[in-house]
């Protein structure tokens, strides 16, 4: 495929995209999806925000009271691209590293980078520096911003494999701080004429293999998301009032709660974690109207007797995970609504499958959005005829393209991107999800991939092997489930349990670690000694679910071993 000339001179970016070969079909087939040639998605969001709504219409919101409006969101944002310019020396197409919760700073941050033409890599504000460390070895950033309360394992890195990287905290009332130096800044800057095509945004995605893939994305995909999404289901207007979970490092959270409602001149409330019961109250008090969460959320909110606060919804979004028949039908039952379902992916930015309102089918999770098409297809690459399961395939205006990564001959074939999802078509085109096809654990929204967290088991001293799979869950979808070998004469305790839980909790983001820890003799193999994750998921599917942070302090066997 031939590419605009691009507007960075730093052309890392360019040089590790994919093979032309590798790259998916990409189809531009509705009105809203023919972007011109040249295009910042940074410009395109605030300063078209700005012409179409005016200064004075909120553009952010937080629980504690504070607003920016769309003119202070586009001030702040000029002002950090010259930060990044004036005094950091950013050339266009250097990497940024963003490291923070969800802060209308985050988010002036990242407009910034990329009115400034720099690429925009976030990254999930838990994770630690062993997590971090394959990130900016493989993204190579010149600069960080980072919230002085995650700073600590960014400068761990730096000191130890990137002495180059320039770290600029957030919040941290010095001179030196983001917030300090924006504010020595004039309003206004004249964004970089970067290409369509120019890459905006590094995404690191959990990957099933342990490894970290990285996905990139143009500035027209960013827009190109809002003309599928945002436009056909959403349909925010200025009114809306919008509320998600998930932090902007997830690119599902960074559309919710940043494209969507800016294109739209909606207002977006941006919170920390909360409990879902007191997510709930939170809705009803700041008068949300969109709320975006995932299926785990929903279900403590039912369960605490909160469904009530949020009958002032006009749409409800589940993410991260299929939403449970019996909790779509609680929240349509109880309040009317008719939950939003969707599938979506950091490789394709966001979600590419979904339905709303009156098209809502129960128990599917929808139809292509305008602008995809589908297809179910069996392991040789056919499609497959309806109300066949097999994998999930999307072809759309996005598409996957790993960072210099030879997976991506695997997620992309015969120009499909194919999810690693299990699904199937009914004979009317609504697609219904059955199962994923690959190692990654999928747990109240969050994606785990089991390898990276058998690596961190394995690197407990009383391990001497471990095997990590989904256990099915009713309230979070699944936990993490650990089969763990210990060494001769360790005890298959509760204390050796909770020993290796607090390990994996040191080495990785908190979310990740194993909330069932199972001793076994022996983990299964077939005759080449490979690893048998199927006959463990087996195994606890027959089992019932056990409590979260569970340890045994009794080995079991691990199930017939190969004939």
């Amino acid at each position: 495929m031939q590419l605009s000339p691009s507007a960075h001179t730093d052309t890392f970016a360019r040089d590790h995209l994919p093979p032309a070969e590798d790259w998916p079909v990409l189809e531009f087939t509705t009105p809203e999806l023919q972007h011109p040639a040249r295009l910042n998605a940074g410009a395109a969001l605030v300063d078209e925000a700005v012409a179409r709504f005016g200064r004075d219409r909120p553009a952010l919101r937080t629980p504690d009271g504070e607003v920016w409006t769309y003119g202070e969101l586009q001030d702040r944002a000029d002002q950090v691209a010259h930060v990044l310019v004036d005094d950091l020396g950013l050339e266009p197409g250097n990497r940024v590293l963003l490291r923070a919760p969800n802060t209308p700073w985050m988010v002036a941050a990242w407009l910034g980078t990329l009115k400034a033409g720099g690429v925009a890599t976030v990254v999930f504000a838990a994770l630690r520096a062993g997590e971090l460390a394959p990130v900016v070895e493989r993204t190579r950033p010149a600069l960080a911003l980072v919230d002085h309360r995650s700073v600590a394992d960014v400068e761990a890195v730096r000191d130890s494999s990137a002495p180059d990287l320039r770290v600029t905290t957030i919040g941290a009332g010095t001179d030196t701080d983001l917030v300090a130096r924006a504010a020595t800044k004039p309003a206004g800057f004249t964004a970089v004429d970067t290409a369509a095509d120019d890459v905006a945004l590094l995404c690191p995605t959990s990957g099933s293999t342990g490894v970290p893939k990285i996905t990139m994305h143009f500035h027209r995909d960013v827009l190109s998301i809002d003309a599928t999404f945002g436009r056909h289901v959403l349909q925010l207007g200025p009114d809306d009032l919008v509320a998600c979970t998930a932090p902007f490092a997830f690119t599902f959270g960074l559309g919710m709660l940043v494209v969507f409602p800016l294109r739209a001149g909606a207002c977006a409330l941006l919170t920390d974690a909360l409990a879902p019961p007191a997510l709930a109250d939170l809705v009803a008090e700041q008068g949300v109207t969109v709320l975006a969460t995932a299926p785990t959320a929903y279900r403590q909110i039912l369960a605490a007797g909160k469904g009530s606060q949020l009958a002032g919804l006009r749409m409800a979004v589940s993410a991260g995970e299929h939403i449970s028949d019996d909790t779509w039908a609680a929240l349509h039952d109880d309040l009317g609504l008719q939950v939003v379902d969707g599938i979506g992916g950091t490789e394709l930015l966001h979600i590419f499958i979904s339905a709303a309102g009156e098209d809502v089918r129960r128990g599917t999770t929808g139809r292509p959005l305008p602008g995809y098409r589908a297809a179910i297809l069996d392991p040789d690459g056919a499609e497959l005829p309806a109300g066949v399961e097999g994998r999930l395939a999307v072809i759309g205006p996005v598409g996957c393209r790993y960072l210099d990564d030879d997976r991506q001959r695997s997620y992309v074939q015969g120009g499909w991107n194919v999810t690693g999802d299990t699904f199937r078509r009914d004979e009317d085109g609504w697609f219904t999800y059955c199962a994923r096809t690959d190692n990654m654990i999928v747990s109240s929204g969050y994606n785990i991939g089991g390898p990276e967290v058998e690596f961190a088991v394995d690197g407990h001293p009383d391990v001497v092997e471990s095997a990590v799979v989904g256990r099915p869950d009713p309230d979070r979808g699944a936990v993490v489930c650990a089969f763990v070998v210990l060494r001769a004469g360790v005890p298959a305790s509760e204390a050796t349990a909770r020993s290796i839980q607090d390990h994996v909790k040191a080495v990785l983001a908190p979310y990740k670690y194993p909330r069932d820890v199972r001793f076994v003799d022996a983990l299964p193999r077939n005759t080449s000694g490979k690893l048998q994750h199927f006959k463990l998921r087996e195994q606890l599917a027959g089992t019932a679910p056990r409590s979260a942070d569970a340890g045994r302090a009794e080995r079991i066997a691990p199930g017939p071993g190969p004939s």
